[in-house]
């Protein structure tokens, strides 16, 4: 499907956060790997919570729902003894379920995305599980990865942060389950620790004790812990909602975007300060983002480590500033579901954004006029990428296509809904 974003003259009204996904995805993994049984309160709907939904089924999880609620009895550290698992294009999901993989005889994780997680490397994890004991076959790091579990006891292991810090938390999952303690040591440098940070807040929810260092570059986790079955409630998306309060931001736009608690610990809530400091005229009070943009931004200077998944969508808007802006210490955006620095830099320029890059930095020369557009461009399959492209859609003077841009599913299925609903112009060509 191709989207056709037509140049937005005004955007108003009023939205509910979507439901956060990243917290989605580990409520339910804690709920698999309790014994008992679980709810979660306003559970996310996309294709990534959807695939660890599918996944812990085939483990043996009976999940049942309802439109406000779902509940799901546990396997703990018995799943069953499945042959294959499709995680789609679910980067994450397939990461934590490598680590609970273990624990059945023998399990194929499935390539179904050659062109997107099909390239991803996943080197660190596998190297971090082998220590454990455990055979794994893979392509080159690569997906299809089957891993042979056996019954790893513990001990010392480490594992690089310096791709990704959804590594670690795949091990965090599981060492609690295992017979003896165990140590993680952190190599290198550890990227997204705020993300780690979910993690450890949500196991601690789940009655699980880790020791972590206060750096987060070492752990020692006691074995033979059991998961607790608990309630859970999901806290509104900071991610995708970022995208929602950019394209507010570049336009004339007088918007609110509910359920963005003030003290959540999604590392995305920095983007209400980004556009705060870009001079974007907005407040954020009782879980509520009003945003009454006049289209006129500054440029500046952020270390993007903190907000990984809001990055692109401040870069979008960044192109319309006054001046120009960095994006620095943002190299794990190369490890998505594309290059997002490259693949997003293409892209960009294609549109008439005047975008560099370094290896490790997004450099954008804002252009306050707004760019020409009237193009066709590229989302190289990836949600964030597609969100982003819109913002520049919505302030370009020809409009933009994208292409294959229902991958927008895989972590806001009605993100296109929401803009329309809050007066911009798209169509949709199959």
């Amino acid at each position: 499907m191709k989207a056709v974003i037509k140049p937005a003259v005004h955007l108003q009204g009023e939205i509910q956060a979507l439901s956060s996904k990243n917290y989605t995805t580990r409520y339910l993994l804690v709920g698999a790997l309790a014994e008992g049984t679980s709810t979660i309160w306003y559970p996310a709907h996309s294709e990534d919570s959807d695939a660890m939904r599918r996944c812990i089924r085939d483990l043996g999880a009976v999940v049942q729902e309802d439109a406000e609620k779902m509940t799901i009895r546990g396997f703990g550290s018995h799943p069953l003894d499945v042959r294959e698992l499709n995680v789609g294009n679910a980067g994450a999901v397939l990461r934590f379920l490598m680590s609970i993989a273990v624990f059945c005889k023998e399990v194929t994780f499935v390539n179904s995305y050659p062109e997107s997680l099909g390239k991803r490397p996943h080197d660190d994890l596998i190297n971090s599980l082998q220590q454990l004991g455990i055979q794994i076959e893979d392509n080159g790091g690569k997906l299809p990865i089957t891993i042979r579990g056996g019954k790893p006891e513990g001990g010392k292991i480490t594992v690089s942060g310096a791709v990704s810090s959804q590594f670690l938390s795949s091990l965090l999952f599981m060492t609690p389950l295992l017979e003896k303690d165990t140590e993680i040591e952190v190599l290198h440098d550890l990227k997204s620790k705020i993300i780690v940070g979910q993690t450890l807040e949500v196991l601690e929810m789940a009655g699980i004790r880790i020791e972590a260092a206060a750096d987060l570059m070492h752990y020692r986790i006691p074995g033979r812990q059991v998961y607790k079955p608990a309630e859970y409630a999901v806290q509104g998306d900071y991610p995708g909602s970022a995208a929602i309060l950019a394209a507010a931001a570049v336009t004339n736009s007088d918007v609110r975007v509910l359920r963005l608690a003030e003290q959540s610990r999604q590392g995305e809530r920095e983007v209400v300060d980004v556009l705060r400091s870009m001079g974007v005229p907005l407040t954020h009070a009782n879980g509520v983002v009003h945003v009454q943009g006049i289209g006129q931004l500054k440029a500046g200077e952020f270390d993007g480590d903190g907000f990984t998944d809001g990055v692109l969508a401040m870069v979008a808007a960044s192109a319309f500033a006054e001046g120009t802006s960095r994006f620095y210490n943002v190299e794990n955006l190369r490890y998505k579901e594309c290059d997002r620095i490259s693949d997003f830099v293409r892209e960009l320029r294609k549109a008439g954004v005047d975008a560099e890059e370094r290896q490790s930095e997004i450099i954008v020369h804002g252009s306050p006029m707004g760019v020409e557009g009237g193009v066709e461009i590229d989302a190289h399959y990836d949600h964030r990428v597609i969100m982003a492209l819109t913002i520049v859609g919505l302030r370009s003077r020809k409009g933009l296509m994208i292409k294959d841009a229902q991958h927008v599913a895989k972590s806001y299925p009605n993100f296109f809904e929401h803009l329309k609903a809050l007066g911009a112009e798209i169509e949709f060509i199959d």
